[in-house]
């Protein structure tokens, strides 16, 4: 058996095919994880979900913040933005069974020494406290109060983790640190609005991952959405956003010795994701 994970899709279906091709991929004896963002900006978002879907048991999915983006618009929560691509999947015979299926996926997924989640985690979470925190908010998304849940989802408030935050502000902190995250102030505060190259975030701002004493260091994060800071491989992270929907590449990694595959994306170049 063999264990990929691949970077942001952002409904670029053909490169997609192409690199589970490349890798060799066996759904009946393989798996792939797929690092959130399946929809938007790309030109096949539809495709990208029925794909992943339908490889069951094979696949796991973390949501990203084009995917809760894509789930707000569908309940008339939030407005399509301009650069959306998502009128197919609203308009889809399937569409009901493939939004409950994307309600349904995990914020975080853990597995040995591997953590998957979107965009990252704060400094003070360990992985097993971060897999429980994910974990009320897929309480909150899969259960009946789920409209009123994404009703209350935007906002860049708070910017600090506390423990004794409650209620909306609460599961709020935890979707922003999982699905936005790029880079923290010194103090331990997310910096939601920068989203730049690396390097721009000098002085008070540190990337997430380069955090010092960051709690989660225990296991490599397998994680996107900055597609500005493209492909990353360290000792304890592996950023796999090397920024299809902008017409660079799709990159596959096979867990746990890294070997990367990447496929040309030149014909989904829609503009930055994030």
């Amino acid at each position: 058996m063999a264990l990929y994970a691949i970077g942001d899709l952002q409904g670029c279906l053909e490169p997609l095919e192409r690199l589970v091709e490349a890798v060799g991929f066996d759904p009946s004896r393989d798996r792939l994880w797929f690092v959130g963002d399946l929809v938007n900006r790309g030109p096949d978002s539809l495709g990208c979900l029925r794909f992943v879907k339908s490889l069951g048991e094979a696949a796991v999915t973390v949501l990203g913040n084009h995917d809760l983006h894509l789930l707000c618009v569908a309940e008339g929560i939030e407005r399509s933005r301009p650069r959306d691509t998502l009128d197919a999947v609203l308009a889809a015979p399937d569409r009901d069974e493939l939004l409950a299926w994307l309600r349904h996926r995990p914020l975080m997924h853990v597995e040995g020494a591997f953590a998957m989640v979107h965009a990252g985690l704060l400094p003070q979470w360990p992985v097993a406290r971060a897999r429980e925190l994910a974990g009320e908010v897929e309480t909150a998304l899969q259960g009946p109060g789920w409209r009123a849940f994404l009703s209350r989802l935007y906002g860049n408030e708070p910017a600090h983790w506390d423990d004794a935050l409650a209620g909306q502000e609460r599961l709020r902190a935890i979707v922003n640190a999982m699905t936005r995250l790029r880079v923290c102030r010194r103090d331990g505060a997310m910096d939601l609005a920068f989203k730049g190259e690396p390097g721009e975030h000098a002085g008070d701002r540190v990337a997430w991952f380069d955090m010092p004493h960051r709690a989660s260091a225990t296991h490599t994060l397998v994680c996107g959405h900055w597609s500005a800071l493209g492909l990353r491989v360290g000792e304890n992270v592996l950023s796999l956003d090397s920024g299809c929907v902008w017409g660079r590449q799709l990159t596959a990694a096979r867990l746990p010795d890294r070997h990367l595959w990447h496929v040309p994306c030149a014909g989904c170049g829609a503009g930055p994701g994030g």
